[in-house]
């Protein structure tokens, strides 16, 4: 498998994992922070290399909420022209820190997740695997989510994906 592949896997595992955690609603909708995330998404977005060339993305998910809004779980599949992605990802929020894991099963990439929910629109988080780190922002305004992934020093810079539901 070419270190472009292997990059490619862990950018979208990470996109993945943010889009993932994007879904959260105002209090007044929810028990849980995660509760507003069960039920299917799809969108679109964009990889970029860090030569500036960019490839198009397509994306499904399929969220469970538990506990109240508290915990969730992702089946989430992406593919592009070139790649394919699966991914599946459980987190638990305590209070504003989310922590949990993701595995991406296709090219067997696992590893951890930690952030902060600012409010319920914003979250900051780093998915984390032995040799890969990548940050990420998301916002949420209703049932869309805007999810950018930067992972710096790699091929593949930065990953943007739009979720609706």
């Amino acid at each position: 498998m070419s270190g472009a592949i292997q990059v490619f896997s862990r950018i979208v595992t990470a996109a993945a994992t943010a889009a993932f955690l994007a879904g959260a609603v105002p209090a007044a909708q929810a028990e849980g922070a995660f509760a507003g995330y069960e039920g299917k998404w799809s969108g679109t977005g964009n990889i970029t290399l860090s030569s500036g060339a960019k490839e198009r993305i397509r994306c499904r998910a399929i969220y469970a909420v538990t506990d109240n809004g508290r915990i969730l779980t992702l089946d989430l599949r992406c593919a592009s022209d070139s790649y394919q992605v699966n991914l599946n990802t459980n987190l638990v929020n305590r209070g504003g820190t989310i922590s949990g894991t993701f595995n991406e099963t296709t090219r067997g990439v696992s590893g951890s997740v930690s952030g902060r929910t600012n409010g319920s629109t914003q979250i900051e988080a780093v998915a984390t695997s032995p040799n890969f780190n990548a940050t990420f922002s998301v916002l949420t305004k209703g049932n869309s989510q805007a999810v950018t992934i930067r992972s710096p020093g790699s091929e593949l810079s930065e990953v943007s994906i739009t979720l609706r539901k």
